[in-house]
């Protein structure tokens, strides 16, 4: 048997049996358990914040949590460190599962440095990352580190390098999800902008460059940590957060309702279940809850709502870009990916945030097997001089791209407007959609009947006695002639012109028959896509 040094953690004496050597482990490993002290667990629970530990068990399955390196500490000396040698070195690290399927996860103990990263640190997160890359398993960080560990120098932000290399391999190939819950400043705020979705919990997390004292020493602005950086801002304003929440609890179960919708890999489909909502349930309250006239707004969360299984649905970047609508919901049990333009706000216009806001989504995607469902009613891009000098050109290509080199199944659904360049780029068939539908509403034309009359019979129209009943009758004409709902189903650029209350059915059908889809792209080491 052997005693713990109190301060350092190091025995005390050396076991003389295998029962002594057991019981020194024990000891040792209670004490990485436990963490630095009683006082910094407190500390941090005033705060509003779990432990590390904590966070692990509420995201990963009762006793599936499986520990690696748990008793690695840093070997760096000066400034004090070699008196402060604990375990861990301030991040978890391990495997578990949620709802039964592998998922690898890294969280940093604030209690330890504050989470900041030092060499051993990163090296533990360098190595969980490649464990879950060769295993093929989605990867969750709980960060809550206040960055690199100065005492350590340039040896800390190599580690970052060393993260953020393996962020980029893993793109693609596994689900990355970060979870912010503390602070995240400088270089540790690059690695969850390399990953697929970040979570935030207000008022305790925060992510910029530079903080606010060095923002007020540069620009003489005044703020606040969560005015600069909290998740407020991050979801509404910046669009760097996916899903923001009010506390880590319901975060971290949001966390698990994503994963249950994602693959493992790139090499698997997303998981199936049983739905209790008839494949071929009709849904008549359609026809009330889209108007016939396309000034009219509504509601495109409605429409989904109706379609989907049970209703349910997870919106993605739901406070950010809200004219156009990213969710993850089921047909028939199966996941599939709905991007939809939203009638309430700014008429479900194309503007540089939406186009980057889906031209992400479709990208995710398309890398995860997910098919990608489009709802159309859009009267084409925003314009303006902020727009344009913004570059709404190389941001809506973000989208046309991401469309254009998308294999999984894709399926559009044109409801009422699909005007101009944004019919095109909204995955309509001559980008390659393999199924496009209509709603007898549908409108599909280069511009609105009043803008086109107004062009094409600018003369006719300038020399009437009555100007305004010349441009009402050319209107009307205009519509009849190119504008009917069956114009682009005459031409073959929709498959078909369907009853709304059939939607859900059409879906469903389509998806079981595109199921088997394989398509390859040209042979090349990567595309160069719109910045």
């Amino acid at each position: 048997m052997t005693v713990l040094e109190e301060t350092t953690g190091e025995p005390t004496g050396e076991p003389t049996d295998a029962r002594g050597r057991v019981a020194e482990l024990h000891e040792i490993r209670a004490r990485a358990l436990a963490g630095p002290s009683e006082k910094a667990t407190e500390a941090q629970h005033a705060k509003g914040k779990l432990t590390a530990r904590e966070r692990i068990e509420l995201l990963l399955d009762p006793g599936s949590f499986q520990e690696v390196e748990q008793l690695r500490r840093h070997r760096a000396s000066g400034f004090g460190l070699e008196a402060k040698k604990p375990y861990t070195d301030g991040v978890i690290t391990g495997w578990g599962t949620v709802e039964g399927r592998t998922v690898f996860v890294y969280a940093h103990d604030f209690r330890i440095f504050g989470g900041a990263l030092g060499e051993a640190h990163a090296t533990k997160i360098h190595k969980i990352m490649d464990m879950a890359i060769a295993a093929g398993a989605p990867l969750v960080s709980l960060n809550d580190g206040a960055g690199a560990r100065i005492q350590e120098g340039v040896s800390a932000l190599a580690g970052y390098g060393g993260i953020f290399q393996r962020n980029t391999k893993a793109s693609g190939v596994i689900p990355q999800i970060s979870v912010m819950l503390g602070p995240c400043a400088g270089g540790a705020a690059y690695s969850p902008a390399l990953t697929d979705f970040v979570f935030m919990v207000r008022d305790t997390s925060q992510m910029f460059i530079t903080g606010p004292d060095v923002v007020k020493a540069v620009t003489g602005e005044e703020i606040t940590q969560n005015g600069l950086g909290g998740a407020d801002v991050h979801a509404e304003t910046s669009g760097v957060c996916h899903f923001a929440y009010d506390d880590e609890e319901t975060c971290i179960a949001e966390v698990r309702y994503l994963l249950s919708l994602l693959p493992q890999n790139n090499r698997e489909n997303p998981p199936r279940v049983d739905s209790a909502d008839p494949a071929d349930r009709r849904g008549d309250v359609l026809l009330d809850l889209v108007p016939a006239d396309g000034n009219r707004p509504y509601d495109m969360t409605k429409v989904i709502e109706e379609i989907v299984d049970d209703g349910e649905y997870l919106e993605v970047h739901e406070r950010w870009a809200r004219n156009i609508i990213c969710a993850l919901a089921r047909l028939d049990g199966q996941v599939v990916g709905i991007i939809a333009n939203q009638p309430q706000v700014l008429a479900g216009v194309l503007d540089i945030e939406a186009s980057e806001k889906a031209a992400r989504f479709v990208q995710m995607c398309d890398a995860f097997n997910i098919p990608i469902v489009t709802f159309l009613d859009v009267p084409g891009f925003l314009p303006g001089v902020d727009q344009e000098h913004g570059g709404i050109i190389r941001h809506g290509a973000k989208l046309l791209y991401a469309y254009c080199n998308a294999t999984v199944p894709r399926i559009s659904l044109i409801l009422r407007k699909a005007y101009g360049g944004a019919y095109i780029v909204m995955d309509s068939q001559s980008i390659g959609a393999d199924l496009t539908y209509a709603w007898p509403t549908n409108e599909i034309a280069v511009m609105g009947a009043e803008g086109a009359a107004n062009v094409i019979f600018r003369r006719q129209i300038a020399e009437a006695q009555d100007p305004e009943a010349m441009r009402a009758r050319m209107v009307k004409e205009y519509k009849s002639e190119l504008m009917h709902p069956y114009y682009a189903a005459e031409r073959g650029l929709v498959d078909d012109v369907i009853d709304p209350a059939e939607t859900r059915e059409v879906l469903i059908k389509s998806l079981a028959m595109l199921h088997t889809k394989h398509a390859d792209l040209p042979s090349r080491k990567h595309g160069n896509p719109p910045q």
